[in-house]
């Protein structure tokens, strides 16, 4: 498999972008999207221990590890609607998916601005976007392309065998396990 790099641009203990990539520039560059219009940046030397921690949780997501750690995003200067997207998507634990549909009736919408919003996540992996797929349990879409979507939601499958819903701003949002999703993919690459 090709070396992944991963990044994240912050300021003090805030995340303002993370991204990963398959080499130094595009990782940058996908950082570079996230970052508000207008903000200074600077590429240190070395990475900070907050850095650190944050690439080390972007590494461990992308292995599929259950990761309990989270971050302060910068969302302010997001539109009010992308941030309670980011904010649920953010709920959605390892070895669960959703559907665009499904997150779009928690916050309002509809499932094609989820998916908008899931393209240009600023947060990937952090804000986990491979985690939401179409409602027959296709992948949708990816950045970093379906093969991609669908080894990181290989990795994260735990065996679940039922759905189960949480509460999102007194809504429910109901998840599915990653299972799901990756039989329906493995199934139609067979019919193919």
């Amino acid at each position: 498999m090709n070396e992944i790099w991963f990044g994240v641009a912050y300021e003090e203990e805030i995340v303002y972008s993370t991204w990963f990539g398959f080499d130094e520039n595009s990782t940058l560059r996908g950082l570079l999207k996230g970052i508000p219009f207008g903000a200074s940046f600077k590429q240190p030397q070395k990475a900070s221990a907050f850095a650190q921690r944050v690439i080390a949780v972007e590494k461990d997501i992308y292995d599929g590890k259950d990761v309990s750690l989270k971050f302060a995003l910068a969302t302010k200067h997001l539109p009010d609607y992308t941030r309670r997207v980011l904010e649920t998507v953010y709920m959605i634990p390892t070895g669960y998916v959703s559907f665009y549909r499904l997150v779009s009736k928690a916050v309002g919408g509809g499932p094609r601005a989820v998916g908008n919003i899931m393209a240009g996540n600023p947060f990937a992996p952090i804000v986990p976007c491979h985690r939401v797929v179409c409602s027959d349990f296709t992948l949708g879409g990816y950045g970093g392309g379906l093969d991609l979507k669908l080894q990181i939601l290989k990795r994260e499958r735990r065996g679940y065998a039922s759905k189960k819903d949480i509460q999102v701003n007194g809504k429910k949002l109901q998840l599915f396990p990653a299972e799901f999703a990756v039989e329906r993919v493995q199934s139609r690459q067979k019919l193919n």
